[in-house]
């Protein structure tokens, strides 16, 4: 666990993680761009100042688990992966080829990974599981799980709400990307959620809203987290679908497509001009 990284160097991190997503994306001609460049902070602050893991390790029995819940996601937790040294950064450019690791959505058997994800709707179930089994075998540790706020109207998201504030599970904490989009449009026009985070609460969880883009925010929230006894935990995390790039940000269409050669080009100009300006 690295935890010895200033703000600065966690915001270069972040565009360094989106220069590789968007070259991951951009070659392998197919994927998901809008859904990766939103958890991209939210995983830089997690595996580089919260997640006690060891790399050289992954194993480890008394490490904490990410369960990535929005499997589609993956070209960010791959990027985050590489980086922090789970397999080399050279794989990367196999992302959805035939027999790569790197498939278009997560796939066990890859350093860093604890489940197969991508069936939306699962992931927060097999935290769950994850989390009691550490509790039954004594061991210390905490279960993230990463899930997307569409991926909420899934029935089985509740299930797992319902079974995790029975068992007051508080070595569990859920992380919504809630950038308000989904591959049909708005979320709220899709299915109405209502009043978000009171519905996390009024199922038993302690729940916090942060800016998802922002390491200060991000960083107290879940600080506050390790700190709650007795109820399992969820930062709603308040993010921008395809955020640090102009043409992509808040932009459905982008949930399910890569970049051509040309919109590579320009937005890794943009992502360049971002870098100088946090050097300034």
């Amino acid at each position: 666990m690295e935890k010895n990284h200033d703000v600065l160097e966690l915001k270069k991190k972040a565009i360094s993680v989106r220069r590789d997503v968007l070259t991951m994306l951009e070659k392998a001609g197919s994927g998901h761009t809008g859904g990766s460049l939103s958890t991209i902070e939210i995983l830089v602050e997690l595996y580089y100042r919260i997640l006690n893991i060891d790399p050289s390790h992954p194993k480890k029995r008394e490490r904490d688990k990410f369960v990535l819940s929005k499997g589609h996601g993956c070209p960010a937790l791959y990027a985050v992966l590489a980086d922090r040294g789970f397999f080399p950064k050279e794989e990367l450019k196999t992302l959805r080829t035939l027999k790569s690791r790197l498939q278009g959505h997560p796939q066990f058997g890859l350093p860093g990974l604890e489940i197969s994800s991508g069936s939306l709707g699962q992931g927060l179930s097999i935290s769950v599981g994850l989390a009691l089994a550490d509790r039954m075998d004594g061991i210390k540790a905490r279960v993230y799980c990463l899930m997307g706020d569409g991926e909420t109207n899934e029935g089985q998201v509740w299930e797992a709400a319902m079974t995790a504030a029975h068992y007051k599970i508080d070595t569990l904490c859920a992380i919504v990307d809630y950038n308000k989009l989904q591959i049909d449009g708005m979320c709220c026009e899709v299915k109405d959620m209502g009043e978000y985070r009171e519905k996390w609460e009024h199922f038993g969880w302690h729940a916090i809203e942060a800016n998802g883009h922002d390491f200060d925010s991000l960083d107290r929230a879940f600080k506050e987290t390790q700190s709650v006894v007795g109820k399992p935990q969820i930062v709603i995390a308040h993010t921008v679908k395809g955020k640090g790039v102009s043409f992509i940000e808040n932009k459905a269409e982008w949930h399910g497509i890569a970049p051509k050669k040309e919109e590579l080009v320009r937005a890794l100009a943009e992502l360049d001009a971002e870098e100088k300006m946090l050097t300034k």
